[in-house]
């Protein structure tokens, strides 16, 4: 199967956080995750990135599968970045088609070993790195998923599973991607833990990276299904790190997986849409307990009342 890498090329602005406003143009495309490239963005103090250079330009990048609808999500996008455009933003498209073995590469190119807690280190596979004392590292290969674990909804994410999750509970994550939050659960001693994504190959993706990290697999179940539709249990603790408005269609399904008193901890949600994602959690019977905010996006969690 061939995939097309969609490239766009930007010029920052000081007014506008024009990656964001890129980023919602693919989001209107239904392309899905999106990785932001910058190049004024130095390493950590202390991390060695080996012979990757940082990237030439700004840009926003993201995949989808060359097939026949592959013209018409161009179309949108296009036409979007021409919205953007007249706006008075500078921005230029470039795409490239590849041989999905060739995805894994894409993504190797800016990773590497990073801290997303004070205590946890998230690494990719195909680099080295020393533990230090009291660190926790977890071996992540992305592969064709989604979840390298060191975008800002991620780190909030697993900032909150640390905070509230309990020794024992059952943890659910929606739309688990690459299964990061499924093993950071792991690392606090979640119990048994259940992962659903849309998309087979990251229900793949996540089971390998699972059992990288040593999870034994009678503690993981991992479900192909569109959102929870097909789990049947209630959890004291579920987690979706997905976009805003898929959040909104998820809340009023809550109740069928959320234990009472449970805690539901989410994010994926831009700044600006956190206010309505939290209008559509009280409407379904939940209480937000706390929410936090990292550069242009939100995460929070809340309780089921």
């Amino acid at each position: 199967m061939k995939w097309i890498e969609i490239k766009v090329i930007f010029e920052p602005d000081e007014t506008r956080m024009v990656d964001e406003l890129i980023a919602s143009v693919f989001e209107d495309a239904d392309t899905g995750g999106v990785a932001v490239e910058r190049p004024d963005v130095e390493p950590d103090e202390g991390w060695d990135p080996g012979p990757v250079s940082r990237p030439d330009h700004f840009a926003v990048k993201g995949f989808i599968p060359d097939d026949e609808n592959a013209e018409n999500t161009l179309t949108v996008i296009r036409d979007g970045l021409d919205r953007l455009t007249e706006q008075g933003l500078t921005v230029s498209l470039h795409t490239r088609v590849f041989d999905e073995e060739d995805w894994s590469e894409s993504w190797k190119e800016h990773f590497w070993p990073e801290n997303i807690t004070e205590s946890l280190v998230v690494k990719p596979t195909w680099r080295e790195y020393d533990a230090k004392e009291g660190e926790t590292v977890i071996e992540i290969d992305p592969g064709m998923a989604f979840g390298t674990g060191t975008h800002p909804t991620t780190r909030m994410c697993v900032m909150l599973i640390e905070r509230y999750l309990k020794q024992g509970d059952r943890f659910l994550d929606i739309g688990t991607g690459s299964g990061i939050l499924m093993i950071a659960a792991h690392t606090r001693g979640a119990g048994h833990m259940t992962g659903t994504d849309l998309d087979m190959t990251a229900v793949e993706t996540a089971e390998k990276n699972l059992i990288l990290n040593k999870v034994s697999q009678d503690r993981f179940t991992l479900v192909c299904g569109h959102l929870a539709e097909k789990v049947k249990a209630r959890f004291p603790v579920v987690a979706a790190n997905i976009l805003a408005e898929v959040i909104v269609e998820l809340a009023p399904h809550l109740d069928d997986v959320t234990e009472k008193d449970g805690l539901f901890i989410c994010s994926g949600i831009l700044a600006e849409k956190a206010e309505r994602v939290a209008e559509c959690l009280a409407a379904s019977g939940f209480q937000i307990l706390e929410t936090l905010y990292q550069d242009a996006w939100a995460a929070m969690v809340a309780r089921k009342l």
